[in-house]
């Protein structure tokens, strides 16, 4: 057997192991037998040490000019687009997504780096007129201070370039926790920066599990903020722990996104639409399309077109360029997604293709599943209702457009929706009406682009955004100025 390569913390500018002295392995989900890496089993010591370190760099940090920090985060964004296909081709060996799946999660990270570094140049506030003569107004933005950046293993350099890079551009550091699935790509995140020229102690990165890294992290005195992204039950812990001590936190969890298909659409677009929402990552996108509503008109044709698709698609190992999807993360994934194709069925829908685990040639070795779909799904149904973050759609019959928006917001998620429809007040009632934070037309849930805000509404977020103009309002503090040059004491609101 090929010796696995041990991976260090990273804390103070210096790559060391854990207090503990304990590590842990990260598998191929595609190929368990393979062991793509092993990583420190951190404890609250390393978080502490690695806060320390992050308080201790701040204020130099803080200092630097804007545009330097944003000439650094340009020169990590060069470096990600040299490293880009051996930065894939180990996240599709850590993750398990298929090759041109990874090479766009580093893409995003590519264009996160290169759009936020010019933010360093601009960092906006406003101006103001004053209600006084001789008096000048502006609001100027400040770090918050420490972050801590929780990410998890779905998107393992995209998300958490969504938080490292604007958190630095505004003159905050950081301690980052990567999933323990996906450490690696994160580990090479951290070395780029290195590379590109980042002071050291500005970033922190310390590997283990939530209990032992996680909960510390988000406890610590000296943590400023909190950005997490994850589940939404892990997210209303993450949410207590940070009201407790009164500190900042951005959340961005859970959904149950749909795509509407009205009877006027473009059934074949519809289809790969709903094919890629659906699949797409293997269903473990917090976009990931679950539901799909379907005017009644089209429901037969729409749903025999989209089933033949489904049993069409490649199901393998994501380094394969062949593979259209790859396995699940791991087994404990696995069997929450039989477990719910098993509740589906108890509940009365009709599966019309999948269900299973795989294991047939090639993928015995895997957390491979097959790709499922459900019709007569009721919107009540659990399978309609829950997360579920697996290769699994539930096809829904509507009535009407009022009907189809009323299914998709009877959810507590409110996170990404679409419609197909060659109607454009159509089109523009459901952008009216559908709550939820990201809204496609005639495209799938999932795709977003960084230069606009990311997030949604009742359970899948806080109200924060990510991505954007909207992630500076995450990493900074808004100050008011008030510059009055008369010469004597003016009093606002106060008649003399």
């Amino acid at each position: 057997m090929a010796r696995v390569k041990v991976f260090k913390n990273y804390i103070n500018g210096k790559w060391q192991a854990s207090s503990s002295g304990e590590t842990f392995d990260s598998v191929n989900p595609a190929n368990t037998r393979e062991i793509v890496g092993r990583f420190q089993q951190s404890t609250r010591k390393d978080v502490n040490d690695a806060v320390t370190a992050a308080t201790a760099a701040l204020p130099k940090w803080k200092k630097t000019p804007a545009p330097h920090r944003g000439e650094i985060l340009f020169r990590v964004a060069e470096l990600l687009v040299k490293y880009k296909e051996s930065l894939a081709q180990d996240m599709t060996r850590e993750m398990g997504k298929i090759i041109k799946e990874t090479r766009g999660d580093v893409q995003e990270a590519i264009d996160m780096a290169y759009y936020t570094a010019g933010e360093g140049r601009r960092l906006l506030g406003e101006t103001v007129p004053s209600e006084l003569n001789n008096k000048f107004n502006m609001s100027v933005r400040m770090p918050v201070g420490v972050v801590a950046a929780i990410t998890p293993w779905n998107f393992p350099i995209a998300i958490p370039s969504w938080k490292l890079i604007p958190a630095l551009v505004c003159g905050n550091t950081v301690v980052m926790k990567p999933a323990s699935d996906t450490p690696l790509s994160v580990y090479h995140l951290v070395k780029i920066c290195e590379e590109a020229g980042l002071p050291p102690s500005v970033l922190n990165m310390v590997t283990g599990s939530g209990e032992s890294v996680g909960t510390p992290l988000m406890d610590h005195s000296k943590i400023d903020l909190v950005s997490f992204t994850g589940s939404t039950d892990t997210g209303s812990i993450v949410a207590a722990h940070c009201a407790k001590q009164m500190k900042q936190y951005s959340l961005e969890m859970g959904g149950k996104n749909a795509i509407i298909v009205m009877d006027d659409a473009d059934l074949n677009l519809a289809v790969e639409g709903v094919l890629w929402g659906a699949f797409g990552t293997t269903g473990q996108r917090c976009t990931a399309c679950s539901r799909v509503i379907v005017h009644k008109k089209v429901l037969k044709k729409f749903t025999s077109m989209l089933l033949k698709r489904t049993k069409d698609l490649r199901v393998g190992d994501g380094l394969n360029e062949k593979s259209e999807m790859g396995p699940l993360v791991n087994e404990a994934q696995r069997q929450k997604v039989l477990n719910y194709c098993k509740i589906g069925v108890d509940e009365g829908a009709k599966l019309l293709t999948g269900g299973s685990c795989l294991s047939g040639k090639g993928l015995s070795k895997g957390f491979f599943f097959e790709p499922t779909l459900f019709a007569n799904v009721s919107p009540k149904m659990r399978i309609a209702q829950e997360e579920i973050f697996g290769p699994v759609l539930s096809i829904i019959s509507c009535r009407s457009l009022d009907h189809a928006v009323q299914i998709v917001n009877d959810s507590k998620y409110g996170l990404s929706s679409a419609i197909y429809t060659r109607d454009v007040n159509r089109a523009f009632k459901a952008i009216e009406t559908l709550d939820t934070g990201i809204t496609y037309i005639n495209s799938s849930t999932i795709g977003a682009e960084i230069q606009l805000p990311f997030g949604g509404t009742k359970g899948t977020g806080n109200g924060h955004r990510e991505a954007g103009t909207a992630a500076l309002d995450v990493f900074t503090e808004w100050k008011a100025v008030y510059v009055d040059y008369s010469g004597t004491l003016q009093k606002a609101q106060i008649e003399d």
